[in-house]
């Protein structure tokens, strides 16, 4: 602590160059927080899905539909415990730009396969009792201002017309990171209202004994159903998440290249920063061993300079990301989950350290072998 006025005299000598020094560690780390947590948005759906659940869509493709006389010929195999089925709706609520997933789904065996969203019980009796009730997230709720009872219309896209739910109840997600976006109504109604699509469901969701069988099951499902005019495909629930993202292109990627670049740049504007400092301090450090101030004290001078800009600018960048994820998703309901995870704060404050002490290395090993008589004469 007895050298901590020499590092804040330091700091304050230049206060312009200080600041744009914070300010660009700043801006790296919300960025750097902003790609984690959109990073987090597109796998959290595969890193929280379950591994005792398998999905079984079309062969041809996710869009196509399979028979609801598949049901009962799934539940009949070997490992099954519990089997459901769902297909995307893909409504429109007043605007375009109010995206929510909607599912018409199964609903005695939904929370069954997906005990992870939690609904009152009472709320639940009253959604299986109306054949028009509909059940959605909280936040969607929120963000609606929707409450109990309310009539909801939704304008179909790919069921064409005009489709009125009754809210009959809202759920939660046991974790932070559950999707809590979700609009789940009948599939009844759906049928009911579309006799050309009657008989036909988007996928289905199937609960196994074990996950250590999840291999030995979906060749069985497939199996029997080869041949026939629809084909199954059956994966494990991470492998089917893991597909669906990849249809976005590798996120990891870019996210991983915008980083290094931005953080590339970052590295060399610090240490040209402190480069600068210590050439101007060429004297003062002169004086510092003179005074009796070893080669490592100076040293640590140093990198403890370009240490302290590093963490400042890193917690305010990190702190002003926090806040922006508060405000829930920027993108009207692409991203459900908008999250900035603590273990995103730690490894971006220790990147902070890691950086600021990369930067300063050079110039602290520099002025560490400043001889005395070098210094006076550059003076």
């Amino acid at each position: 602590m007895k050298y901590l006025p020499l590092l804040i005299a330091n700091l304050k000598r230049k206060k312009v160059r200080s600041f744009l020094t914070i300010a660009s560690f700043a801006v790296a780390l919300f960025l750097y927080g902003l790609l984690a947590t959109i990073d987090y948005a597109f796998y959290q759906s595969i890193d929280m899905a379950g591994i005792d659940r398998l999905v079984i869509r079309n062969k041809t493709s996710l869009i196509m539909p399979l028979p609801v006389a598949y049901n009962e010929r799934i539940k009949q195999m070997e490992g099954i415990e519990i089997v459901s089925y769902a297909s995307w709706f893909g409504g429109i609520y007043q605007d375009l730009k109010n995206f929510f997933p909607q599912f018409a789904l199964e609903p005695e065996t939904y929370l069954a396969i997906y005990p992870e969203f939690v609904v009152p019980e009472d709320q639940w009796r009253d959604f299986l009792a109306d054949r028009q009730g509909c059940i959605v997230g909280h936040k969607t709720a929120e963000k609606f201002n929707w409450k109990i009872g309310q009539r909801i219309p939704l304008q179909g896209t790919i069921y064409g017309g005009t489709w009125e739910f009754n809210l009959r109840g809202i759920y939660h997600g046991k974790r932070k990171t559950d999707d809590v976006t979700q609009f789940w109504f009948h599939h009844t109604y759906l049928d009911e209202n579309t006799p050309y699509e009657k008989g036909y469901v988007g996928w289905y969701m199937v609960k196994i004994d074990s996950s250590d069988n999840a291999e030995r099951i979906s060749k069985a499902i497939d199996q029997r159903f080869e041949n026939s005019p629809f084909e199954t495909t059956t994966e494990t629930e991470r492998a089917f998440a893991t597909g669906f993202v990849k249809q976005f292109g590798n996120i990891k990627l870019i996210i991983l290249s915008v980083g290094s670049v931005v953080f590339f740049t970052l590295l060399l504007i610090t240490g040209s920063n402190i480069s600068l400092s210590v050439r101007e301090r060429t004297n003062e450090i002169a004086v510092l061993k003179t005074l009796g101030f070893s080669d490592q004290i100076v040293l640590l001078i140093i990198l403890a300079e370009s240490v302290t800009y590093a963490l400042i600018g890193g917690l305010i960048g990190l702190g002003l990301c926090k806040l922006f994820t508060l405000g829930g998703d920027p993108t009207g309901g692409m991203i459900p989950v908008f999250y900035l995870a603590p273990a995103t704060i730690v490894s971006g404050c220790l990147l902070t350290i890691a950086i600021g002490i990369a930067a300063g290395a050079i110039p602290a090993i520099l002025a560490m072998r400043l001889k005395i008589v070098d210094a006076m004469r550059r003076a």
